[in-house]
């Protein structure tokens, strides 16, 4: 298997199967504050794309639709149109999307993650200076986390309590497995072999051509022992398959609430963290929250063949001046995206100009104290591209 960011798509076809210097990006813009923070993350996407490359070489944005400009266009929340377009394309980019009640989704972005089989969630988290964080030391995180995307108990299989379903399935798991369960709600909690090798196979993967020296893999299989158990037990067979000790690679693993324990005091011992869909959610934020929030934390979300790259956070409908938005995440994302794609450059380019802005003391208000001025995200998006001629 390919290198995930470097390799994997080093280039993609474009229509017409031809081979193009243009290349084609597919964007979702995204609800709530995702037109604000889209806009200034394109400007500094592009304004990096062309600093590098000049007109050598160009990216083209193309616009697809989900969720409430989805529904007002095509009258649902996630057109087969859209999910069409990111099988041809390969590759896009997200803001961040609103599920609403009633929708027929429990969530838009667990939709697509599966739709696509976008099995790999993958987080880098770590702490950039000049950022106000909550812990002792910040510096001291530098983790990446493989978070299983399309199983557990995200797979969406349950009833509510008295419903026809639950009220059946408790009575098989009663009568015939010696069950002994009142009514209840009813949720099964998947976690499959194959899943769970591939993602290994992609973390193992990742630590190779990204010279990470550890793996720990995060479960709760001391309880859960035939889903969580059997997932540390899948990650170890296939690190088996792998000559680490070539590679000066570790693996071992950790109880899922030890983890959030040894996170906080000693986070300087994890390297790459490998869990199962809902303790991937968790340590996400958890760990996000140690260098100063969601909110400057990129996401992908991979597949074999495809690659949808989004912001960690949510809309933020509780925001009163949506201009105000951080776009860090959002602009790191695309971090992500220019590595996958191959253009490194570029992605280390807008790495160090948005981490010089913020040593600067240019922040948005979620950052800022109350001494610092806080910028729109217009504005710090404009710091950031005037920062790449000092790069």
């Amino acid at each position: 298997m390919k290198n995930l960011f470097m390799q994997i798509i080093l280039y993609y076809y474009n229509q017409g199967g031809e081979f193009m210097e243009e290349k084609t990006i597919l964007y979702i813009e995204g609800d709530g504050i995702g037109p604000y923070i889209m806009k200034p993350a394109m400007k500094v996407w592009d304004a990096a794309f062309r600093h590098i490359y000049n007109e050598d070489k160009k990216i083209k944005w193309k616009e697809i639709l989900a969720g409430k400009k989805a529904l007002k266009e095509y009258g649902k929340l996630l057109p087969e149109e859209t999910l069409e377009l990111l099988k041809k394309y390969k590759i896009g980019i997200k803001g961040p999307l609103e599920t609403p009640v009633g929708s027929g989704y429990r969530s838009l972005n667990v939709a697509m993650r599966q739709k696509l089989d976008l099995y790999a969630c993958i987080r880098p988290v770590k702490y950039m200076k000049g950022i106000n964080a909550p812990v002792k030391s910040p510096e001291d995180v530098n983790i990446v986390i493989f978070r299983e995307n399309t199983e557990d108990v995200y797979a969406g299989i349950e009833w509510e309590e008295n419903s026809k379903e639950s009220n059946e399935l408790i009575k098989i798991l009663n009568e015939k497995f010696g069950v002994n369960l009142k009514k209840s709600s009813i949720g099964i909690k998947p976690i499959s072999e194959f899943k769970t090798k591939r993602l290994m196979k992609k973390a193992i993967e990742y630590a190779i051509e990204n010279k990470r020296k550890k793996i720990t893999i995060v479960h709760k299989g001391n309880i859960m022992k035939y889903t969580e158990g059997n997932f540390r037990n899948w990650c170890y067979e296939v690190a088996k398959e792998y000559d680490l000790e070539k590679y000066n690679i570790k693996v071992n693993d950790i109880i899922a609430d030890n983890m959030f324990q040894q996170l906080l005091l000693n986070p300087a011992n994890f390297d790459i963290l490998v869990t199962p869909n809902l303790n991937g959610d968790y340590l996400s934020d958890a760990a996000a929250a140690q260098v100063g929030g969601i909110g400057i934390v990129p996401g992908a979300n991979i597949g074999d063949e495809i690659a949808l790259f989004e912001p960690t956070h949510g809309t933020a409908p509780g925001i009163k001046e949506p201009k105000m938005a951080n776009p860090t995440s959002l602009i790191l994302s695309g971090v992500l995206l220019f590595e996958y794609m191959g253009y490194r450059t570029v992605a280390e380019l807008i790495q160090k100009a948005l981490e010089k802005t913020i040593q600067e003391g240019y922040l948005t208000q979620d950052l800022a104290n109350k001494k610092q001025k806080s910028l729109s995200a217009e504005e710090f998006a404009e710091k950031i591209i005037l920062n790449f001629i000092n790069i």
